[in-house]
């Protein structure tokens, strides 16, 4: 499934949108949070700490909902669903170094004993707002 080409400005480095990611808790209720993202063209490319809410949710139960809000025009957006198709730690602190010259402008600050990981999102549906 490709991005809607009314959208693509979302996924370029110089936009900084944020990507609000829907995961599902345990006993089924929802858990968001907003996450740095980029794409690799097919997939939505999501960097977190071992351990953490999200990823332990998206370890056990693979489909989540997301949300790119335009920093510009708060209104549009674009809604997607997806299927974590996989996650790695290969190339993990390289891709949060990346995301942080990205939405910060600087390299990132490695905490001591954080092990970062990726996850590769595959889109299964858009809703343009």
């Amino acid at each position: 499934m490709t991005f809607p080409e009314a959208y693509l400005d979302l996924f370029k480095d110089d936009t900084r949108a944020y990507l609000f990611l829907a995961t599902t808790n345990r006993d089924g209720t929802p858990q968001v949070t907003p996450v740095w993202f980029n794409t690799d063209g097919e997939y939505i490319l999501v960097n977190t700490n071992e351990g953490r809410l999200k990823d332990r949710n998206m370890k056990a139960r693979p489909q989540v909902a997301m949300v790119i809000q335009d920093p510009g025009t708060p209104y549009r957006y674009l809604g997607l669903r997806g299927l974590v198709e996989e996650y790695t730690t290969v190339g993990a602190d390289e891709h949060i170094n990346a995301l942080s010259l990205k939405y910060k402008g600087s390299p990132w600050a490695y905490q001591a004993g954080q092990k970062r990981i990726i996850f590769k999102i595959k889109p299964t549906h858009f809703d343009e707002h």
